[in-house]
């Protein structure tokens, strides 16, 4: 038997739930049920991660049932709870579920007897601000009872056998892949998310189960007991439990009360050497342009020198800017990277809106371009193997930057490549969000953007990919692979897929081989189908370019292949025409 009642609330955007659960053996030996709930006591996790809510019924057959059970519930949680704060619910929870699926899976093949393996059903609901995300395998449920209803929110994953007998068609162990089904739902103040194990809703049908939660009960405990004693008196012979989560306060906002709260700060006038902002005293104007200033300061805290990073008074009332500004700083902050530019925690204490970065000792890669403007195609492609490397960083955290181009990239006295701007920055916790500003245009520099961002569709780390190959173009010839008669977002979103053609490289530079113009030309390809399925395949291809794409080159047209040989070819052929032609006449 297990009981709990206990109200989950603390300043985290002021989410209250109350949360009561009962387990009991029934008339089983050994409860195979567990639940877990956790509420986070950090604000950062609770903002980022929100309230854990789960229930798991170890399959009967197998004798390590329980052991699974209990696993299922402790393991998800933590694990849960030790993905990267910018990874969304949804990929949080992908990941850990199919680790532990792949565990229990894999005990199963030890096991002496195939069906003795640790096999489990599992939901869990997970409260973040205003949503409740919602993920179930198997047939233990999750409803929702609210203004006098109960609806059931998870379909069964089993099928009838031969007369009242039921079995499992989907459970964590049962293969060594697994299909979780996930939903989310906008909760409301008053809502309650009851959790049942089938030894429960199989005896207790929805009618009867909100008829039990209409009946007044002094805590929450007490009414998952009574539906849990409801199902044992009707006859339920297997274990039995119930979990009620209910909503008693919602936040406003979600991640954008951050954004909210800082873009009420004051934004710094322009500064010069010697001024002072807060503790931090200016040494160097490092950058000063039309949406920021930058520049170099010491803090008289520790002495140390660090890049501020102050928005534009130009934007003052641009608020889609000013949470750009906002989203780059914690992007920043969740990053922790030698590749990635630091950016410090926003000061509580201070009333001014800018950045604090580590400074970061070096050129960008726009003056070192400006520097080399013929460089060698081994430079090139360690660099882009650098910048790679750095992005891929971005990508385990899932983050996409959409803005890459030289002058956001650095390279250090080592020869590293480290990205210094995250304003465009889309993490996939962003769409956790119940409030996200739709954005007007796509941002990013339109010279490096992908076609589906310009279009305005999802991106990913193909669209990065895209910008990468732009830039390594870049570097070798001077130009862009695609030409624009028109620097206009619109007038490329409505003629890059039909009246723009990638430039041949060998063009400008007739000494590079010709399959690394294919690869760059797959990388950047108009259609992201078409485009490496990795990064670490698109690196590889910058030395060691595939069958296809060596054969490919071979069957390419001389004009193609070395234009200047071509032109010289048809010039000695036209000569010769001209020749005969005058000893004809």
């Amino acid at each position: 038997m297990a009981m709990m009642d206990e109200v989950l609330a603390n300043s985290c955007y002021l989410l209250k739930l109350r949360v009561g659960g009962y387990s009991s053996a029934g008339h089983r030996p050994a409860n195979q049920d567990a639940f877990a709930v956790k509420q986070p006591r950090n604000q950062s996790d609770c903002a980022h991660k929100g309230v854990v809510a789960c229930i798991a019924d170890g399959v009967s057959c197998s004798k390590y049932g329980q052991q699974a059970s209990h696993t299922a519930v402790t393991q998800f949680i933590d694990e849960y709870y030790a993905t990267p704060p910018t990874w969304g619910v949804r990929q949080s929870v992908s990941k850990v579920l199919s680790a532990l699926n792949q565990w229990f899976y894999h005990h199963d093949r030890q096991g002496e007897v195939a069906h003795n393996g640790m096999v489990t059903t599992f939901c869990a609901v997970v409260i973040k601000s205003n949503t409740a995300h919602i993920m179930h395998v198997g047939d233990s449920r999750v409803s929702l009872y609210r203004k006098g209803k109960l609806v059931s929110l998870t379909q069964d994953h089993r099928r009838r056998q031969l007369g009242s007998q039921y079995f499992l068609t989907r459970a964590l162990g049962m293969d060594s892949h697994v299909e979780v089904d996930y939903q989310q739902l906008r909760i409301e103040i008053g809502d309650r998310l009851i959790l049942t194990t089938d030894g429960v809703h199989e005896w207790v049908n929805t009618t009867a189960l909100a008829e039990q939660l209409l009946l007044p009960s002094s805590t929450l405990e007490q009414q998952a007991r009574s539906l849990v004693e409801l199902a044992l008196a009707r006859g339920s012979q297997d274990n039995a439990t119930c979990l009620v989560v209910e909503v008693d306060a919602l936040p406003e906002m979600g991640l954008d009360e951050m954004v909210g709260e800082l873009v009420r700060r004051i934004i710094p006038p322009v500064l010069e050497v010697g001024n002072r902002l807060d503790q931090y005293e200016i040494v160097r104007v490092l950058y000063s342009g039309p949406r920021s200033h930058v520049y170099l300061a010491e803090s008289a805290f520790d002495e140390r020198q660090y890049v501020l990073k102050v928005p534009s008074l130009n934007f003052a009332e641009d608020y889609h800017y000013l949470q750009g500004f906002v989203r780059e700083g914690w992007v920043g902050e969740q990053l922790t990277h030698p590749r990635l530019m630091k950016i410090h925690p926003f000061s509580h204490s201070s009333s001014f809106l800018y950045h604090v970065c580590d400074w970061v000792d070096g050129i960008t890669l726009r003056q070192w371009m400006n520097d080399n403007p013929c460089p060698e195609l081994e430079q090139v492609r360690r660099i882009g193997g650098e910048i790679i490397k750095a992005v891929r960083v971005l990508q385990r955290h899932g983050i996409v930057h959409r803005d890459l181009k030289p002058e956001n990239l650095m390279l250090d006295r080592q020869g590293h490549i480290v990205i210094i701007d995250f304003g465009t920055a889309q993490a996939k916790s962003f769409m956790d969000a119940p409030q996200i500003i739709d954005e007007p245009v796509p941002v990013g520099d339109i010279k490096y953007m992908a076609p589906e961002h310009l279009d305005g569709d999802e991106v990913d780390t193909g669209s990065d990919m895209f910008s990468i190959a732009v830039i390594l173009y870049e570097m070798l010839s001077g130009r862009y692979p695609y030409m624009m008669k028109s620097p206009s977002v619109r007038y490329r979103r409505n003629s890059l897929r039909n009246a723009i053609t990638y430039q041949p490289l060998s063009q400008y530079r007739a000494d590079l081989p010709i399959w690394l113009d294919l690869v760059l030309h797959k990388a950047c390809h108009q259609n992201r189908e078409q485009r490496f399925q990795a990064l670490s395949e698109f690196s590889l291809a910058l030395y060691y370019p595939s069958e296809s794409l060596l054969k490919q080159a071979k069957q390419l047209p001389l004009k193609q292949k070395s234009p200047i040989v071509f032109w010289k070819l048809l010039s000695f052929a036209l000569l010769i025409v001209v020749i005969l032609q005058a000893l004809n006449g």
